[in-house]
């Protein structure tokens, strides 16, 4: 991005994400105040939906869209975005911000703000999952469930997720599933299984070691056991799995049917139960602004 040109950004702010309740008009009024650049604030209120935000879009015509929100809203502003030439902005503003750490997007408001004029572009590739657009992790089974759960808890945050999860871990059950890949059909049961573009969990927890947001592949993991080692690698030691409780296979395109229906959610946005899954890649479908070292 050039910091001295005069570039018109249209910030999306969802008031109704995270903890923080941030004065996100101001702060971004008076960030831009003495800058030169024009800006537009819009807040989503209510039962709104990716049309609300195209119409936006058109009537101001922004060089950048910024999703001020968690990664539901990132992913709500993205679905506008694809293949069109205009850049993500992210201000992390969510529970988690899963997709802001993976992109090394600083959770300092005023840092971010920054990123915006002072960034590099960045293309990513994109999932495209029973026809919704993923741009991080999506799942099936425990944290699934542990997303619906969280939605229907009181108190939002990390702590919100981590007392949904210990809710629904002791009532999961095995998942059995088979798997169409690239070259391969498998057969298993899973606690859980991830579609996976990105690497980690907004926890910070690494599920996917292989993943990278622009190579030519997405992976897919399969969870078979939950054990207290197997958690220990994903959040601090980040040594390899145990093939015999955690697999991990690269794809570009992903069948997969379970015996049952299943929990389904799709970049911390919990969708519903299916017990039928399809992915394939969308080859740089996105621009995002991201930290100079990322790009």
């Amino acid at each position: 991005m050039n910091p001295g040109s005069d570039l018109k950004f249209l910030f999306i702010i969802n008031p109704g994400s995270g903890t923080n309740r941030q004065d996100w008009p101001a702060i971004i009024s008076n960030y831009f105040n003495n800058l030169n650049h024009t800006v537009k604030i819009y807040q989503l209120h209510g039962d709104f939906s990716r049309q609300t935000v195209i119409e936006q879009i058109v009537s101001f015509l922004p060089d950048t869209v910024v999703a001020v929100g968690g990664d539901g809203t990132i992913k709500l502003i993205a679905e506008c975005l694809v293949n069109t030439k205009v850049p993500l902005g992210i201000i992390p503003a969510g529970s988690a911000n899963g997709l802001a750490k993976e992109l090394d997007i600083p959770e300092d408001y005023e840092k971010a703000l920054n990123l915006l004029v002072t960034g590099v572009l960045k293309k990513i590739h994109l999932l495209k999952i029973n026809n919704q657009i993923c741009i991080h992790l999506s799942d099936i089974g425990l944290n699934a469930h542990a997303v619906k759960k969280f939605e229907t808890l009181p108190g939002r945050g990390m702590w919100g997720y981590i007392r949904a999860s210990l809710k629904v871990l002791r009532i999961n059950p095995m998942i059995k599933v088979e798997i169409a890949l690239d070259n391969k059909v498998i057969k298993r049961k899973a606690h859980m299984i991830v579609v996976a573009n990105a690497t980690r969990y907004g926890s910070g927890a690494l599920i996917n070691p292989l993943g990278k947001l622009d190579d030519d592949l997405f992976e897919v993991v399969i969870v078979k056991k939950i054990s207290l080692g197997e958690l220990f690698k994903m959040i601090f030691s980040h040594n390899p799995y145990d093939s015999n409780k955690t697999e991990i296979f690269q794809t570009t395109k992903l069948t997969l049917r379970s015996a049952r229906k299943v929990y389904f959610q799709i970049d911390g946005e919990y969708i519903g139960k299916v017990n039928e899954v399809q992915a394939m890649l969308l080859p740089f479908a996105l621009e995002i602004i991201v930290p100079p070292a990322a790009g």
